[in-house]
């Protein structure tokens, strides 16, 4: 898998606040240390343009949060292996590779798509509102009982690599603002079952990082006012390329992700 390496000597700083319950101390006077972002698409930046064209398909974009956050920060080095559609077995086979004992910084979204994400959206966008509920349990099955030992799988081998690493583990918005704008589409059952599960996935996730004394990254504030059918949405619809569909634009890359990255780094 393809990665991109960027070193620089700059000096950068970080305002301390954090949204998470387990804190990272701000840089200060001090040199970002070395940082590698992994994950999912999520984390690659599909939806936001401007592709990395030796990324492939794992369309890693300029405009992820992981990229903006390097070029404001300057750290010692930086390593960006998220690809879009990994699960958490990907990030164990492919994306580990820069992480190392003098690793400072390690950021990941990762478990959207070991519990079905897309699949999910996709029956409930072109089967109707008894299959969409039907699939959202059945996810939601999976990431109460089966996703948490694949998370501990995926941030037992960041610690292992990485010992003396801070690591933020980014959540995921819910996608639909409920009594929003959209007349047309799901129903608002649908919606609102689909945000259930995203506030699922991230309550199993923050539960995971917790245990491993990792920082949890929560993004739902952030995109809340940007959901689809808030008429200022952060997230694509339905699009062509369908593969896009329900990711963050550039703007939900640096007016959602961004943010939170920064406070909890």
């Amino acid at each position: 898998m393809n990665r991109r390496r960027l070193t620089t000597t700059a000096v950068a700083s970080l305002l301390g606040a954090t949204t998470v319950a387990v804190g990272i101390p701000a840089y200060g006077a001090d040199a970002a240390p070395s940082y590698v972002a992994l994950g999912d698409s999520y984390s690659s930046g599909l939806g936001a343009g401007d592709y990395d064209s030796d990324s492939g398909d794992c369309k890693r974009s300029a405009k992820a949060y992981a990229e903006q956050w390097a070029a404001a920060n300057s750290p010692a080095s930086f390593d960006f292996t998220a690809c879009s559609g990994a699960v958490t077995d990907d990030v164990l086979a492919d994306q580990l590779g820069p992480l190392s004992a003098s690793t400072g910084l390690v950021s990941i979204s990762i478990g959207g798509n070991d519990a079905g994400f897309a699949d999910t959206m996709q029956a409930c966008v072109l089967q109707g509102e008894s299959v969409c509920l039907t699939k959202i349990e059945e996810a939601k099955s999976f990431i109460n009982g089966t996703l948490p030992g694949k998370l501990d799988g995926v941030y037992n081998a960041i610690s292992e690599r990485s010992p003396s690493a801070q690591v933020v583990v980014m959540g995921y918005p819910r996608i639909y603002k409920l009594d929003g704008e959209c007349s047309v589409g799901l129903s608002e059952k649908s919606r609102e079952a689909i945000n259930s599960a995203s506030d699922t996935l991230n309550d199993v996730i923050s539960k995971r990082a917790a245990d491993h004394g990792f920082a949890f990254g929560d993004v739902r504030d952030a995109f809340t006012g940007h959901e689809i059918c808030s008429g200022d949405s952060w997230l694509h619809s339905v699009t062509v390329p369908v593969g896009e569909s329900y990711h963050p634009t550039a703007a939900g890359q640096s007016g959602g992700y961004l943010p939170v990255m920064e406070a909890a780094s």
